[in-house]
Formats: structure tokens, sequence, C-alpha cells
């Protein structure tokens, strides 16, 4: 049984392996420092700042999705973008992702912000297959400023 939860801050060990595990996926790492302002912000108060949600099965942590509310251009309520999801590779297929990505949904309705999107490498077949069933493809390519 899958239960989804906010993250706490006795969590930090647990959720450091996880995003560990997301930043490997994506063949990239991160600072500790920023390990350490992301894990402080996620458990602020700051309504600029992501929020977490953790999947235990049986009490363990076994994933994370990140998310944000932001304001929109075309639209007078706000979005949802769902930056980070994550799950072990021991619990894939079992609807740990689908049920972090509800919860963010969930999350969203309770805001008044229907809108929520998130973006995916075309590498990621497995998360794609879940992305497929539970959101729509979009057409937009993304850019990245030039460092």
């Amino acid at each position: 049984m899958i239960t989804i939860r906010p993250l706490r801050p006795e969590d930090r060990i647990e959720w450091a392996r996880l995003w560990t595990g997301y930043l490997e996926y994506y063949k990239t790492s991160v600072p500790e420092a920023v390990y350490d302002s992301t894990f402080a912000r996620l458990l602020g108060d700051d309504p600029q700042d992501f929020s977490c949600l953790i999947a235990e099965v049986g009490g363990r942590p076994v994933g994370l999705v990140h998310f944000l509310f932001h304001r929109h251009n075309w639209k007078i309520e706000n979005v949802c973008y769902l930056q980070d999801l994550y799950t072990d590779p021991s619990v894939r297929g079992q609807g740990a992702g689908r049920a972090l990505i509800e919860a963010v949904y969930a999350a969203a309705d309770a805001n008044g912000t229907p809108a929520v999107y998130w973006l995916t490498q075309d590498f990621n077949a497995e998360g794609r297959r879940l992305y497929d069933r539970i959101g729509q493809v979009t057409p937009f390519i993304r850019y990245n400023r030039k460092l």
C-alpha cells in the first residue's frame, strides 16, 4: 500500500537518497550546499518555494515529488509546475509515481490551481508511458539560455 504525505524534517537522509537517484538518472549532480538549501526551502513557508510530497511503502520513503505554484500571464489563477518526480527502482510499476502525480493534482485543486505541467527528457521512456496515461503531451520545445 502506497501512502503519500508531506516532507518532514526527519526525512533529510531518505529525501537526499531519493533526490540523488533522480539527479543521477538525468546524469547530473548538485553541490551539497544546494541539497541543504533545497531541503530547507521545501520545509519553509514561503509561497514562492517548492513543496515536497513523499511516497511511502511500509513506512519507508520510496518516492518524491517537488512542485510549485506560480503566476502565469495567460491565466488569472496560478499554475502548478511539477519539477522533480522520482520513485525508487524497487517500486517502479507499482503505482507510486501515479500516486505522487495524483497527489499534486489534488493539491493543485485544493489551491484553486487547475493547470499542472511538467517536463521530461525524451529518453525517459518508462516515465513517459505513465505520463501519456495521466497527462497530455504538448508540442512545446524548451530552450535554455546559453552560458
